[in-house]
This record gives structure tokens, C-alpha cells and sequence, in this order.
């Protein structure tokens, strides 16, 4: 069957007039977890799901638009996004049983479809609890810990696209890889929901291995600074922690950013960091790594902005 047979494309119906939230030269360091970074030349906040569909269907085909939900991957340069960004969190918000699936859309904390799965009896997502961002983030870079990857447990997605359709796909749609995700086709289109398929279980088994999951990331991790989570992903049969520690770089500052000391591939504000700062540490590490061990680390963060004095080293 034609790959083009197998989505159901619906009407967003949007409303005459946007109902949301236009803000110009948005500070991004409010939005991101990094606390720091330049401006978005447009920033929106909808109302609903419809209001954002009828908003994207207002920006140019050649506008950059970017979803952010909580910014856990993403860092703006200090010269600022010169696009359009529309915030999910706490709007795209609903997270509900629908037959054998859990329905949750993009602005969900993924900790909280962790919850919400062993509380109405459902395993398979306790995973979710140590991925810091949103369902829309997890879904666009496939993100996953501890032994758990979000798309082995989606049946379905809803998007939007340019024209602010609304689009059901499922996951035969898209290339699917580690901390990858794309469409097959190519389109442009952004997720606002899923479904997962999750097996019954234990509500008390399943709050057992969260908490246990959540004192290992508590341990490991340097939750107490700003930062994006890991930095780079894994490469095969590695672990970029090791290799970036490797080389030395554990605990080394520049300006108001660290590369942390209690996680190689976890990069800090210290305070006042700027994205230079961040990115400036980012760029060491990959070519400090690809030098010493001839090994391409991949970064998992996002960087949106023109490049100023850094950048591009770790393409």
C-alpha cells in the first residue's frame, strides 16, 4: 500500500481569529534549562490545539518554527532565533486512558506519563520518569534511559504541518533510530500527541522501579545546576561520559559553564553562563575526543541561532 494511504489527515477547523499569545524578542533563557541564551524574534503561546494549528498555518512556508516544551535539549545562541517559537508546555496538556492506550500530548512531562502509567496499572513506561523534557521533545529525538526508548511503546502520533493540518501517523511513517527520528517522506510536521501501547501491570511494582529509577538519576546526575541533560549521544559500544572524562575534561570551566564533575556529558551553569560559554565546552569536548580516540561524538542538544565565534566543529 501506497505510505500515503496509511495517515488520516484531519481538519484543523481553526478559529477566524488567533486566540493566543504573540511576544516579540522573547528572552529564551526563561524557556530553556540551561537558564541561558539569546531572544527569539517570535515567540507564541496558543490557546488550545486548534488555536496553535491556525497559528502555524499564519507563518510563512519559509519561516523556521520551532515546538518547545521544556527546553531540556535546547539552547539558543546568544545572537538570538531568527524564527518563530510556539511554547506547548502547560497548554498542550491533556493526558488521558483511551481503550488500551494512554493518550498524552507534546506539553506532558515525560515524568509524569511515567506516573500516570503505573497508576492506572500500565508498565512499560517507567522509563519516562528519567527523561527530563516533554512527550513532544521525547518524541522528536526519541529519547530514552535506562534501558527504554520513547518510540518502542508509541502506536500513534498526531502532528501538524505547515498548512495546520492535523495528521494521525504511526510509526511505519518514520525512519527511527537512536536519538533519531524522521519521516520517510520528508515532510515538515511537528508532533502534538501520542498514543502508547503500554501492557497491564503492577501499579506498586511499577512506582518501585521509578523511585529506584529516579534515586539512580539523583546520584548520577547534577540536578542541582542548570543543564540539558547529556550533552552528546553514545556512541556504539561507548559511553561519551567516559571518553569526554578520558580526555581530561571532567570539571573544566569556561566563563559561568562547567563540563560537570559528577557527569562528563553533562554540561552546567554555574551561573551567568552564556550559550558561547555552553557551546564553547560542547565544541572542546568533540574535538578534544575526536583527537584523542578518532571517534565523532553526536550532539543530542539542539542549537538555534546564527554561529558567532563557535559552533560547527562537532557537526
Amino acid at each position: 500500500m501506497d505510505m500515503s494511504e496509511q495517515f488520516t489527515t484531519q481538519s484543523s477547523r481553526p478559529p477566524t481569529a488567533l486566540r493566543g499569545e504573540l511576544r516579540l524578542d522573547e528572552p529564551m533563557a526563561r524557556h530553556v534549562s540551561w537558564r541561558a541564551g539569546g531572544t527569539a524574534r517570535r515567540a507564541y503561546v496558543p490557546a488550545d490545539l486548534d488555536d496553535l494549528c491556525a497559528f502555524v498555518a499564519t507563518t510563512p512556508v519559509a519561516e523556521p518554527l520551532v515546538l518547545v516544551g521544556l527546553g531540556s535539549n535546547l539552547l539558543v545562541r546568544d545572537t538570538g532565533f531568527e524564527g518563530t517559537v510556539i511554547f506547548t508546555h502547560g497548554v498542550l496538556k491533556a493526558i488521558r486512558l483511551e481503550g488500551r492506550t494512554i493518550y498524552a500530548e507534546a506539553g506532558v512531562p515525560s515524568p509524569k506519563l511515567a506516573r500516570f502509567a503505573a497508576n492506572h496499572s500500565h508498565s512499560g513506561a517507567e522509563f519516562m520518569a528519567g527523561i527530563p523534557g516533554t512527550i513532544g521533545g521525547a518524541l522528536a529525538m526519541n529519547a530514552g534511559c535506562y534501558g527504554g526508548e520513547t518510540w518502542q511503546i508509541v502506536e500513534s502520533v498526531t502532528t501538524v504541518d505547515r498548512q495546520g493540518r492535523l495528521r494521525e501517523r504511526t510509526p511505519a511513517h518514520y525512519k527511527i533510530a537512536y536519538r533519531q527520528v524522521g519521516l520517510l517522506d520528508g515532510s515538515e510536521e511537528w508532533f502534538l500527541a501520542a498514543r502508547f501501547s503500554l501492557p497491564r501491570g503492577n501499579t506498586e511494582k511499577s512506582r518501585a522501579v521509578i523511585r529506584r529509577l529516579l534515586e539512580q538519576r539523583i546520584a548520577a546526575q547534577p540536578l542541582g545546576q542548570p543543564n540539558a541533560g547529556s550533552v552528546f549521544r553514545n556512541p556504539p559500544g561507548d559511553h561519551a561520559a567516559r571518553l569526554i572524562e578520558a580526555c581530561g575534561l571532567k570539571g573544566h570551566v569556561n566563563g559561568g559553564a562547567m563540563i560537570s564533575d559528577k557527569h562528563a556529558n553533562f554540561i552546567v551553569n554555574r551561573g551567568q553562563a552564556t550559550a558561547a560559554d555552553i557551546e564553547t565546552l560542547i565544541e572542546l569536548a568533540a574535538r578534544t575526543v575526536r583527537e584523542k580516540f578518532s571517534i565523532v561524538l553526536e550532539p543530542e542538544v539542539r542549537i538555534l541561532g546564527a554561529a558567532a565565534s563557535v559552533g560547527g566543529a562537532y557537526d
